[in-house]
């Protein structure tokens, strides 16, 4: 049922073994012609294995989505706290202040021309298995699903930056200059057909000789996700639907959901120690951990944002002090996923009781500006806790190997929740969020109509999906992103030792307002596309 892959670097010498691995082997496919590609079954699979490193490449520990910063950055929940620009240091404060610098000439959230470059690759596989392949019906159909499964993957990170509109190469012969941009309509359509017919010829699980493969369940779980940036309700649902009828289930616990490996995992990537690997845990660890650590962290907005263990909104009015108050923040009583996702002054990490305070040894604050890097050192009072390895004691030696889950049941959930909301079906959406909040035991209001219903939609979003690259493109779709977006500054707490104890004090963390622009919700074409294609213009936002 689920994806789980497992990618190991191998030699162009080993592509007529056979591996013992449970998962899958990736070569670089340029040592590779595609004529020999189709020689056998083995140097087939190691051409097509390619694809699957895709997937984390446009996740969270990958460098596509926003090139490494996280787009939380670009919301109330997170803070990035370097005030230079650079990669994970100030890229995202630079956005949020002056976003009218986002423009066709470059963009950090531009993933056109890499995207096209897989898709090629892709069109290139499928050209090749029609020339070369000697292989029966049915193991061409199985290539052919997983390829375009991955294409469809590819398509849609374009549509969901650019309107829904991208440039449909259907095969080689059309991979050439002067060719117009395809309607939104027509882009989603092709989405939809690429992963329902990926959905259709995939297995619901592979055998043990190719275990790590994309499945069925994959294929309809991102064909429910792209119909909801498409508004394709009844499709969005009807994918949905599918997935719930494969078997999964959620994880006992929230940890071990966000952990992989599992019966609710649906799409996921592993790594090694060796490689492929990944530096989350320096990006995100404390100044102790590794000195060149990272400096984003979560913000009081995000912290204030988790109800408590009943289900009840927490009064914070207490901690809203710029003199600060010496009571200590209701941290144990919030509801089980906050510290399964945020570490706090007082939490215990790696053996020791952190301290988030000015001069901490173990967690250590600074004000935002202070210093242009700040490595390691929170400029909100608190640290990230989800994804990261407990086990890793030695961040300047050892990478990182938490799996990057792309797609869970939660998710898909709450997918079907939006759109069961979306076609008038509130008690169905509440129904399905009610599931996912019974696994850390809060309660649900299955009564909940319109507005209401689907700001308990946005809620749950926001927390189940905490960090995992979601919040401000739904926000964007939603196109809430102008109204949410604009005028409004993110803080944090500035801790102090004071006798046996600390102070709380409330401060701003940006130190001006934050903005986002309404052409935003369509980003725009680079002009490096506009020169080498007479047959597309400019979206009418970015012509000015």
């Amino acid at each position: 049922m689920k994806t789980r892959i497992l990618v190991l670097f191998l030699s162009f010498l080993s592509l007529g073994l056979v591996s013992c691995n449970d998962y899958l082997e990736l070569t670089p496919t340029d040592k590779v012609s595609d004529k020999s590609a189709w020689e056998n079954q083995a140097a087939t699979d190691l051409y097509v294995n390619n694809f699957y490193e895709y997937i984390h490449i446009y996740g969270q520990f990958g460098d596509q989505q926003f090139s490494g910063n996280l787009t939380e950055g670009l919301t109330e929940t997170f803070k990035y706290g370097s005030p230079i620009v650079g990669n994970r240091a100030g890229d995202c404060n630079y956005y949020v202040f002056t976003p009218e610098t986002l423009s066709s000439a470059g963009s950090y959230l531009d993933c056109w021309t890499n995207t096209y470059t897989r898709i090629r690759r892709i069109n290139e596989f499928l050209a090749a298995m029609e020339n070369y392949s000697t292989y029966s019906a049915e193991v061409n159909t199985l290539y052919e699903a997983q390829a375009r499964f991955f294409r469809a993957f590819l398509y849609f990170q374009l549509a969901k930056r650019h309107g829904g509109q991208a440039i449909i190469f259907k095969s080689l012969a059309e991979t050439v200059k002067n060719t117009p941009l395809t309607s939104a309509e027509d882009t989603w359509q092709y989405i939809y057909d690429e992963f329902t017919f990926a959905a259709e010829n995939l297995p619901a699980e592979w055998n043990s000789a190719n275990k790590g493969r994309v499945t069925k369940g994959a294929a309809y779980a991102m064909l429910c996700r792209a119909m909801l940036y498409a508004e394709r309700w009844a499709d969005a649902k009807a994918a949905g639907e599918e997935v719930l009828k494969l078997g999964y289930s959620l994880a006992p616990t929230y940890e071990a959901a966000t952990a992989g490996g599992n019966s609710e995992s649906i799409l996921e990537f592993n790594y090694l120690v060796t490689g492929p690997n990944h530096y989350w845990d320096r990006y995100m660890c404390m100044y102790h951990e590794y000195t060149t650590a990272g400096g984003a962290t979560p913000t009081q907005e995000m912290v204030e944002s988790y109800e408590d263990k009943n289900g009840n909104k927490v009064d914070w009015s207490a901690w809203h002090s710029a003199d600060g108050t010496t009571q200590y923040p209701p941290y144990e009583s919030l509801e089980p996923r906050f510290a399964a996702t945020i570490l706090y002054n007082g939490a215990m990490w790696k053996g020791v009781e952190l301290e988030c305070c000015v001069d901490g040894t173990y967690g250590t604050y600074v004000d935002y500006g202070v210093e242009p890097y700040p490595y390691g050192k929170t400029v909100t009072g608190y640290y990230m806790r989800k994804f990261r390895q407990e086990s890793n004691t030695d961040l300047t030696n050892v990478a990182s190997t938490s799996t990057w889950v792309e797609m869970r049941l939660a998710e898909v959930l709450l997918n079907l929740a939006e759109a069961e909301m979306r076609l008038g079906n509130d008690a169905a959406a509440m129904g399905y969020i009610a599931q996912i909040r019974s696994r850390v035991g809060l309660p649900t209001d299955l009564s909940l109509t319109g507005e209401d219903c689907f700001a308990a939609l946005r809620h749950e979003r926001k927390i189940e999906l905490a960090y995992e690259g979601h919040l401000w493109w739904d926000m964007r779709r939603w196109k809430l992103s102008e109204q949410a977006y604009n005028g409004y500054r993110v803080h944090g707490l500035k801790i102090t030792k004071e006798g046996s104890g600390y102070r709380y004090s409330y401060v701003d963390c940006d130190g001006q307002d934050r903005k986002f622009l309404t052409r935003m919700y369509r980003l725009p074409i680079p002009d490096a596309e506009l020169q080498n294609n007479n047959a597309i213009q400019q979206f009418d936002e970015w012509n000015f």
